[in-house]
């Protein structure tokens, strides 16, 4: 005869049955994205890691007002970006995919060239070698020449870059509308479903 699930036994089924989402933070402007993306996914069936470089911390408390520490929502593992052994360093680690938002063109660098310098490249460079979702959100400009070949080389290796290029047909009525437009592509590119902006149906 089996016996019934206890309560503690079920949420760490539930736990197990989660898919994982990384999301890593970086330095350039944009914290706002980052925030919002964070407060929309579903806690209930992802376990989101989130890695944050010294600068991606600096520039969110500096941009949202408050540290990154005391911003995450519940449930949410964050991590240092010298820590090599969390799991999600290892490619045997069954994640969904990665966002880097935002994004800066130092850490697209990187991962243009193959370099893992901090547990954001590698995390990245995991999710290349392993065909993952890797989803990079840059905020800079202008673009010169060598960011815009380091995007193409990365689109070629398989990530999808999703600059932070807010669209305005919707009408947006004030700055959280135009930060929820980029991060609604995020979730669809992430397959999703959100209704933070509406699909594109014009009638004239």
């Amino acid at each position: 005869m089996t016996e019934s699930l206890s309560t503690c036994d079920r949420s760490q089924r539930n736990e197990t049955l989660k898919r994982h989402l990384i999301v890593a933070v970086t330095g350039a402007s944009g914290a706002p994205y980052a925030r919002e993306l964070l407060r929309v996914l579903p806690r209930e069936e992802l376990q989101v890691h989130v890695v944050a470089s010294r600068s991606g911390r600096m520039v969110y408390e500096m941009e949202v007002g408050v540290s990154l520490e005391e911003d995450l929502p519940s449930a949410v593992i964050l991590y240092r970006e010298d820590d090599f052994t969390a799991p999600f360093a290892s490619g045997s680690f069954p994640a969904l995919g990665m966002v880097v938002v935002p994004c800066t063109m130092g850490t697209l660098a990187a991962l243009a060239g193959g370099i893992s310098l901090n547990l954001i490249h590698r995390a990245a460079d995991v999710c290349l070698k392993e065909r993952r979702r890797l989803i990079l959100v840059p905020r800079e400009t202008p673009l010169n020449q060598i960011h815009l070949e380091n995007m193409l080389r990365l689109s070629r290796a398989g990530a999808v870059i999703l600059p932070a290029m807010p669209g305005f047909y919707n009408r947006p009525g004030s700055v959280e509308e135009i930060v929820q437009f980029v991060v609604a592509r995020i979730l669809d590119h992430l397959e999703i479903p959100q209704d933070l902006v509406a699909p594109w149906n014009y009638l004239p």
